[in-house]
């Protein structure tokens, strides 16, 4: 990470459909322990229902608890109140902000690359989504809102397998893998997962984008993976030609491209921006380590929708593979333009 990146403060988005546990999660992050600062800012304080025992002040619509956390709502403007944040004595470790459970996370999400002042001192760390293991089946067939909260999530927090057979999670994870094959996914009962795997991820520093599930980047690895378990009309028709490039969900898809030849930078920026003005309402999410040619710097970008930002963030380590990949998930992505429009870039 650049110097510039790494003081900036690690945001992280936290989204799922009402009821998964995201209020549990949040209960803990108030209340547990952990020794660090985190700014928590919420839709609604009623639908937390904080525990007054562990509230030391409160200020307008600021909460502090004993555990050095402190609590405030979006009570309209998320960049106002990431503002009063920045400006508040003593600096957070981190900050979460909880969007409200019927949203999309999408213009959450690009609060962080629109406003300047945000940009300066924020960086999107993650988008975790919890999920309800029991319920999330029905979701994706009745609410697109829950669709695109795991086609967004870096972290899947798939909660309440306590509520399931063997079977039924098996199911309900292909599904989840099918929307999205690139999130760290962990189950838990009542939330119970470490801290540390759901903040400051530095998911979008991408040095962890491939080692994300390395069972599903593997070709031809994929038989293993859940696919037996399914008697029921998924339409998992996935292309085994393709190795293991691109999964689809009824109307998600998700696309990887990668190769070890360098790009070129003069083609590839532009290419990247056309694509994401033209077909960004399709594209949810975008994000990539690119190694370009004459270049010793690893350069990484992310984008949601139209929105990219991107930087060099450190130099390539001796004996490190030089590889450039790419990661795009959305709907009804315009896969061989994407592929040609990719392999243009490198050089020849």
């Amino acid at each position: 990470m650049s110097e510039a990146t790494a003081q900036k403060i690690p945001v992280t988005v936290l989204t799922g459909y009402l009821g998964a546990g995201k209020t549990t999660l949040l209960n803990r992050i108030l209340s547990e322990n952990h020794g660090k600062k985190y700014a928590v800012i919420v839709n609604e304080f009623g639908e937390i229902g904080i525990d007054n025992d562990l509230i030391i002040g409160a200020d307008e619509e600021v909460f502090e608890m004993n555990n050095g956390c402190i609590c405030c709502t979006v009570r309209g403007d998320l960049v106002r109140i990431m503002d009063g944040l920045m400006k508040r004595k003593g600096k957070f470790d981190a900050i979460i902000v909880e969007t409200t459970g019927l949203a999309d996370p999408a213009p959450v999400a690009q609060t962080f690359f629109v406003d300047e002042d945000v940009q300066k001192n924020a960086r999107l760390d993650a988008v975790v989504t919890v999920a309800d293991a029991k319920w999330l089946s029905d979701r994706l067939k009745d609410a697109p809102e829950a669709k695109n909260q795991i086609a967004f999530a870096d972290v899947i927090v798939l909660n309440k397998t306590d509520l399931v057979n063997k079977g039924e999670l098996a199911e309900v994870e292909a599904r989840i893998r099918g929307i999205n094959p690139y999130a760290k996914l962990h189950r838990t009962e009542r939330c119970s997962v470490a801290l540390a795997d759901v903040l400051d991820r530095g998911a979008f520093d991408l040095d962890r984008i491939l080692d994300i599930e390395p069972d599903f980047l593997e070709a031809d690895d994929h038989d293993h993976d859940h696919d037996h378990h399914h008697g029921h009309d998924h339409h998992h028709d996935h292309d085994h030609g393709h190795g293991l490039k691109h999964y689809h969900d009824e109307d998600m898809q998700s696309l990887s491209l990668k190769t070890d030849k360098p790009l070129d930078p003069n083609v590839f920026m532009p290419w990247l921006q056309n694509l994401v003005q033209v077909e960004g309402g399709k594209i949810l999410r975008s994000k990539g380590i690119l190694a370009f040619h004459d270049d010793d710097d690893r350069y990484v970008f992310q984008g949601v929708h139209m929105m990219l930002e991107g930087n060099h963030q450190r130099k390539w380590k001796e004996g490190e593979k030089r590889e450039s990949r790419l990661v795009f998930i959305g709907r009804e992505l315009p896969e061989k333009a994407i592929r040609e429009g990719f392999e243009s870039c490198i050089v020849s």
